[in-house]
């Protein structure tokens, strides 16, 4: 009778190591996921700041070089609304979750006021 315990044992316990090598696998895939995913929107948040970035440069030497205001316009409008949903317009953080006032997002909303 001992002699089957064990063997039930060894059974139960290979059982268990087959199920544990089975969420091993799909822990495995959901981290693959969550890595391709997080690259790219990396990536993606890159090429954000880098547009944004060289937006800001155009906007600034066009100001620079016209002596007229220009009246704020959809895009500004649409810059004031993210802001006020939590986000970060500055060229430094664009898109991020802000949790509080940025100094740099607020120059750039009083510059479109201007």
């Amino acid at each position: 009778m001992k002699k089957r315990q064990i063997f039930d044992q060894v059974m139960d316990m290979k059982k268990q190591i087959g199920e544990f090598y089975e969420q091993l696998g799909e822990l495995k895939n959901n981290l693959s996921t969550l890595l391709e995913e997080n690259h790219r929107l990396e990536m993606e948040n890159h090429h954000l700041r880098q547009r944004l970035e060289k937006q800001t440069e155009d906007i600034e030497n066009e100001s620079d070089n016209d002596d007229t205001d220009l009246a704020p316009g959809e895009g500004y409008d649409n810059l004031a609304r993210i802001y006020e949903e939590g986000f970060h317009i500055c060229n430094y953080e664009f898109g991020s979750p802000r949790d509080e006032d940025c100094i740099f997002c607020l120059d750039l909303l009083s510059k479109k006021n201007e």
